[in-house]
């Protein structure tokens, strides 16, 4: 044997059991970004839907039971959360009226305050209160005050108050004339195309609102209370299925509980 040969040895390293699956990290960050993509997407929905549908489908998943529902699916259901039409009016209004009643009561509760109100109002106005419609709206309360065949709130392309739009409007100023709270007051029209002077839809209902304003400060309310006062024109029907309906023109007396009001339709 050569004594001069030099012997090279060779360690080889054994890769351990995590090299081998190397790229599963790629697997479980592209899951956390598919995720947090749903997330805000989810968001993004939820700020775009009307209040009104926020509440419904916050409320069918409050009362939603696993053990009740099984086999049932949401969008059986969708319709009625997402329905426009009123025919969920009523049980929302219950469910908002147990929210608020958990939350205050007295005089500072717009679920008793509206009650109050709607009493109120048909007593003094008998048989015509059915065209006035209180609700609650954005934690607040709102007064929409509609037309029907044969009565109107005000004459054909006018923003004069008839009479019987004055009485109304007197009632509810008398009620809420003592209350703190902010006032926001919308008028609305329906589709048919109003044209005079160079003036559309959009002055006409304006005009209306400003008329409410001023029954409302003759009759105590203060300037400094309003919000705002504005017209919708006809873009935002309550019968969304009949634009020509008369109960789209109307006008709405809001009054704000606690906050920043937001218009939705």
């Amino acid at each position: 044997m050569d004594s001069n040969k030099i012997i090279i040895i060779k360690k080889v390293k054994k890769k351990g059991h995590a090299a081998a699956h190397g790229g599963s990290w790629k697997v479980a960050y592209a899951d956390f970004v598919t995720a947090m993509m749903a997330f805000f997407l989810l968001l993004w929905l939820i700020t775009m839907i009307a209040p009104e549908k926020r509440a419904r489908v916050s409320q069918y998943f409050k009362q939603f039971s696993i053990f009740q529902k099984t086999g049932e699916s949401f969008m059986d259901r969708s319709s009625s959360v997402f329905d426009e039409s009123g025919s969920n009016a009523s049980k929302l209004d219950l469910q908002m009226e147990k929210k608020f009643q958990g939350q205050s009561g007295g005089a500072n509760d717009p679920v008793q305050i509206a009650k109050a109100l709607q009493e109120a109002i048909r007593k003094k106005v008998g048989a015509a209160g059915n065209q006035i419609k209180v609700d609650i709206y954005e934690g607040g309360i709102r007064i929409q005050i509609m037309d029907s065949e044969g009565r109107s709130m005000f004459d054909s392309g006018s923003a004069k108050p008839t009479p019987y739009a004055v009485q109304v409007m007197d009632a509810i100023g008398d009620y809420i004339k003592a209350m703190p709270n902010r006032v926001a007051i919308e008028g609305h029209t329906d589709a048919l195309p109003y044209v005079k002077g160079g003036e559309t839809n959009w002055e006409l209902s304006t005009e209306r609102a400003l008329s409410t304003m001023r029954v409302l400060e003759s009759c105590g309310i203060r300037t400094s209370r309003m919000s705002r006062v504005a017209g919708y024109a006809d873009t935002v029907p309550i019968v969304k299925g009949d634009p020509l309906d008369p109960r789209n023109r109307r006008i709405s007396i809001i009054l704000l509980f606690g906050g920043t009001f937001h218009r939705n339709s």
